[in-house]
């Protein structure tokens, strides 16, 4: 049976990748963006079909889900100080506009949902993370993630949708000229004239996954058997631990000579930061097939291109709300 996903936030970094991925493998692919963080110039040369409203639009959501088999929810209001700020607004976009696309995907007869998810509902847990730490947010975006997973977990029970939440690491790669990002800003810098700017030691590590892997996870917990996803949380990630300072030797080998700059730690940044990725491995048959250097390398190529393109110059970071 043909199927057709609806990707929330699929004008964006990660859903733009994901309608690619998905278009090649025989997918109908509706994109639901309100644009204030993607770009159509992100879906240029795919044919998915692009509907501009906001989640929060539910009276759209009846036209939108007509048909899918199948949802994708990327649209959030991410980053943590954005939530510390306004931790109603993100309350809103994260937890209700999530509730009321899982209705709808309800009374729509869809029949598998994937939520994107964050460590961050993990708050001060010891990493490797896993699905077994105990969740413990200490901030209202975390807390936000955690009530996704709550009702992705009790709608998976209570009507049978095949729903799982994804909790993703950090990720990089192509069409993120918008984002805050570590890598996405240094690339900005670096390849206009400016410095690679570390803050803290360069020791503090992240688990860094390449964009096109990502899409992957989430492509296999839409083709797993639903036994297998229904009600689950998986930590999508490569496992590797590694330090910002090894990411920023990258970013200069792939940019030619560039200048590092150190600059004092900032609040509220965690020292380690990996996921354990067993689980996704054992059930959904995910590996990562990127390396860092490799991934990098492929970004640099692409935000050169974009840089000199003057449709995507134009595309800036703004507020921390949107689609990813």
């Amino acid at each position: 049976m043909s199927r057709t996903v609806l990707i929330t936030g699929g004008a964006g970094f990660i859903g733009s990748a994901l309608c690619r991925q998905l278009v090649a493998a025989g997918y109908r692919v509706r994109a639901l963006d309100d644009l204030s963080m993607g770009s159509r110039a992100y879906l240029a040369g795919t044919p998915a079909e692009l509907i501009e409203t906001r989640v929060a639009e539910v009276d759209s959501l009846t036209g939108a889900l007509d048909g899918v088999t199948d949802v994708v929810h990327l649209a959030a209001r991410a980053g943590i100080p954005d939530s510390i700020q306004d931790p109603l607004g993100t309350f809103r976009a994260n937890v209700t506009d999530t509730i009321h696309l899982l209705d709808a995907a309800r009374h729509a007869g869809v029949e598998r949902f994937v939520f994107a998810s964050s460590n961050a509902v993990l708050g001060p847990a010891a990493p490797p993370f896993d699905e077994e730490a105990l969740p413990m947010p200490t901030t209202p975006y975390g807390a936000s993630k955690l009530a996704g997973e709550a009702y992705v977990s009790a709608y998976a029970g209570s009507y049978g949708i095949a729903a799982s939440s994804l909790r993703f690491s950090n990720v990089f790669g192509p069409r993120s000229l918008h984002k805050k990002s570590v890598v996405a800003a240094w690339l900005r810098s670096v390849l206009e004239g400016g410095p690679i700017t570390v803050y803290g030691t360069g020791q503090q590590t992240r688990d860094f996954i390449f964009v096109d892997d990502l899409a992957a996870g989430i492509r296999a917990a839409l083709t797993a058997p639903p036994a297998v996803v229904g009600g689950q949380v998986f930590q999508i990630g490569t496992g590797v631990e590694t330090t910002v300072a090894e990411l920023a030797d990258a970013v200069r080998e792939a940019t030619g000579e560039a200048e590092v700059r150190y600059a004092p730690p900032r609040a509220g940044d965690t020292e380690r930061n990996y996921a354990r990725v067993d689980k996704a491995r054992a059930k959904l048959g995910f590996e990562t097939r990127v390396t860092l250097r490799d991934g990098v390398a492929a970004t640099v190529a692409w935000f050169r291109e974009a840089l000199a393109d003057p449709e995507l110059v134009r595309i800036r970071p703004l507020a921390a709300s949107g689609s990813d």
